[in-house]
């Protein structure tokens, strides 16, 4: 679907164009094309092909989708991939933004993306003297947009590991704190993978030779190159504290078990000391000259008491009981 096609000339816009007249803009000295689409059909790309002649490997891979984030140079092009990454409730929903850039247009593809580039498309055109650098500036602008979208659901996903670490030493179940953590570095892994594949080709932008489409505009990427770097470094950080924090869960969860199985033999030591006086005496036996005194059986229930009262100040001293 068609979102938007709009020319422009001299950082201003000319005016929302038809599709089959794009190629009469292009053609224009100092004029570039900004389309557009939305989940687009065959159809549409196609005749984006036609019209600004992309490289049909570009095209095919825009047409499948799911593609891994990369930036590739075709000729004096360039063809970026980027993933969306936004929160939906309790999960990560990502989708897919594929741009074209070339000297006089710029072409974006949006799929399975919720979210719109409206407000970018509004930020250049209030911005007269940076859309005067062309598409280069366009295609910064729409990077930066993908890019700051990240911080948000990586505040989130801190937020939420704090949330867990508060509950595994407030006592709550284990076994769901370790299933939120999994959960965390889940989240934390997709992410990445947004992200990571991005850092090679963003630096590529901007020092070296760069491609012509970016020349003028170089520290602008040098900016998005900043941001992504500085988000790979707080998800491997965070995804580090992720694991600390389900290996102190399960020391906590050992450290419980311990404890549980010392006052298990605390109690069966306390048990031990009566069930073995009343076994001896239980016997029976003729020649048990206790069996015929008077005091013997409080003799024996005071052994026991005693044996058992002294065991029982020892356990709680030790920390057993």
């Amino acid at each position: 679907m068609l979102i938007d096609c709009a020319a422009y000339q001299d950082g201003r816009k000319l005016a929302n164009i038809k599709p089959e007249e794009i190629s009469d803009y292009v053609r224009r000295p100092d004029c570039f094309v900004w389309v557009a689409l939305r989940d687009p059909e065959p159809g549409e790309l196609a005749a984006m092909q036609e019209e600004f002649d992309l490289h049909e490997l570009a095209v095919e891979d825009a047409h499948h989708g799911h593609q891994r984030p990369k930036i590739e140079e075709y000729g004096d092009s360039l063809f970026v991939v980027m993933h969306t990454v936004e929160a939906a409730g309790d999960e990560i929903k990502v989708g897919e933004i594929d741009i074209f850039a070339g000297k006089n247009y710029v072409l974006s593809v949006r799929s399975h993306s919720e979210r719109g580039l409206a407000d970018v498309r509004a930020r250049c055109e209030r911005e007269p003297e940076l859309l005067r650098h062309g598409s280069g500036f366009v295609l910064y602008a729409l990077m930066d947009a993908v890019v700051d979208r990240y911080f948000p659901v990586l505040d989130a996903l801190e937020d939420e590991l704090e949330r867990v670490e508060e509950k595994i030493f407030a006592g709550a179940s284990p076994r769901a704190n370790t299933e939120a953590l999994y959960a965390l570095k889940k989240k934390l892994m997709t992410l990445q993978h947004a992200v990571r594949p991005l850092l090679d080709g963003a630096g590529k932008l901007y020092g070296g030779r760069v491609p012509p489409v970016c020349v003028g505009t170089q520290e602008y990427y040098r900016d998005i190159y900043d941001h992504l770097f500085r988000i790979n470094q707080t998800i491997d950080s965070l995804r580090d504290m992720a694991t600390t924090a389900i290996s102190v869960n399960l020391s906590l969860i050992t450290l419980q078990e311990n404890e549980t199985t010392k006052r298990l033999a605390a109690y069966a030591a306390l048990v031990a000391v009566p069930t073995m006086v009343a076994g001896v005496y239980g016997m029976n036996f003729k020649h048990m000259p206790e069996l015929d005194w008077v005091l013997g059986y409080p003799l024996a229930i005071g052994i026991m008491v005693a044996i058992d009262s002294y065991l029982f100040y020892r356990f709680r001293n030790s920390g057993w009981l």
